[in-house]
């Protein structure tokens, strides 16, 4: 039987070389199309001089030489300018009109100058301004408009002073304001969703509405106290009888805790920049998170890497909670490592929603422990075109309450009245 030999790819190096382009090459060297046709020029005439030995043309490579040098000294003199740039909000919402205003003055008359404001994709084009003339003691103003089509944290500018010198032979770019940042929120959507403290309530269904209440009213019994207690709960007459601190315990009520797990693996979201999968997870994970701190609930958000937000509560949290989502990107952790995490400190009186568009084997295993633990567990799982079939056979038999969204369905679609929600 003849043995099958594996095919190698041949050695290539390692090593590449790249060739740099004229426009990079002529940024780096700071000079204009006309300056390299200039020392191109004088590097031919040289040579033609010394092999024909004329004079005459070495004393034109020459003159050449110094007309270049006197305009990159002229280039290189610094233009009184100075701009001003309108204070930036510092949070804005995706898709929200944010007008810039730009102002410039001189100590001296500046003629000719070419202007530049650099500007991620996402927030717009990047706008050129020409100067025709800026006089001392009066400024000139330049204002537009961009609108943020991501969530994320940007970097508008820095404005750029682009001149060249007058026989236009170089260039030269001088940062004349700084670039600012600026902070855009993800879109949220209204969502209705009761969170429930676990899976074996009885009757084992979700009330029709929900307080953050961590204990209920009626009476269950004493228990020594506990440092963080409430003292207006020790019962003063059996401290009295026994001598120990005692305080009243309540039945278990409805939980005030969520924790809302965000799957970054990026291997599994669609792929592209953005990623149609995981914005929408973002938004979901946003507008869940909002309504849940409206209502009073406390509120944790978890990422594969790290804790995002570890306790968030109240309405004046609901902007840590968007700047926390406008940051988070994704990466390659998967989503059996923080459900791992999750599982070594569960509690049982917390509210879990799983945002993620894959679950395999790895992860409908610790899934099923949370669950098995008496955790109660939504799982909004993200169907697109390619994602796996096999994900919501792995959701559906764990046993909780499993939530189908596609990237671009309205939220209260899916989450308003029980749609597309399975048990």
């Amino acid at each position: 039987m003849q043995a099958i030999r594996s095919r190698r790819p041949p050695w290539r190096p390692s090593w590449r070389f790249e060739v740099p382009t004229l426009a990079r090459v002529l940024a780096r060297t700071g000079l204009t199309a006309g300056g390299a046709m200039l020392v191109g020029g004088a590097v031919a005439g040289w040579l033609l001089a010394r092999l024909l030995g004329s004079r005459t043309l070495y004393l034109l490579v020459y003159g050449g030489l110094v007309v270049l040098a006197l305009a990159w000294w002229l280039g290189r003199q610094r233009q009184a300018l100075d701009a001003v740039r309108s204070e930036l909000p510092t949070r804005v919402r995706q898709g929200q009109l944010v007008d810039v205003e730009l102002t410039f003055s001189s100590r001296r008359r500046v003629t000719g100058l070419v202007l530049e404001e650099k500007l991620h994709p996402h927030l717009g084009r990047s706008r050129r301004i020409q100067l025709e003339s800026v006089a001392p003691g009066r400024d000139a103003t330049y204002r537009y408009a961009m609108t943020p089509q991501l969530r994320g944290v940007y970097e508008v500018g820095p404005l750029t002073a682009i001149w060249s010198d007058p026989f236009g032979f170089t260039r030269r770019e001088v940062v004349v304001a700084e670039a600012g940042e600026i902070l855009v929120h993800p879109q949220t959507e209204g969502v209705q969703d009761t969170p429930l403290t676990r899976q074996w309530e009885d009757p084992p269904v979700r009330p029709p509405v929900s307080k953050p209440w961590p204990s209920g009213f009626e009476f269950y019994g004493m228990r020594r106290y506990t440092p963080g207690d409430d003292l207006r709960r020790v019962v003063w007459r059996a401290v009295a009888r026994t001598g120990r601190m005692m305080v009243r315990e309540f039945e278990q009520g409805i939980t005030d805790r969520v924790a809302i797990v965000l799957d970054t693996d990026s291997r599994h979201h669609s792929p592209g920049d953005p990623s149609d999968t995981f914005e929408a997870a973002v938004r979901t994970a946003a507008s869940l998170g909002l309504r849940y701190l409206r209502d009073g609930f406390a509120v944790s958000v978890e990422t594969n890497g790290a804790t995002l937000a570890p306790s968030l509560r109240g309405v004046r949290d609901q902007t840590n909670l968007l700047d926390a989502m406008a940051r988070v990107q994704r990466e390659a952790e998967p989503l059996q490592t923080v459900v791992e995490r999750v599982v070594r400190n569960v509690r049982r009186d917390v509210h879990h929603v799983v945002v993620t568009p894959h679950v395999d084997d790895r992860a409908a295993t610790r899934l099923k422990l949370l669950v098995d633990q008496g955790a109660y567990v939504v799982l909004v799982v993200l169907v697109w075109e390619e994602s796996d079939p096999t994900a919501l056979a792995h959701a559906a038999a764990l046993g909780c309450q499993v939530v189908q969204l596609r990237p671009r369905t309205p939220l209260a679609a899916v989450f308003g009245g029980g749609a597309g929600i399975r048990r």
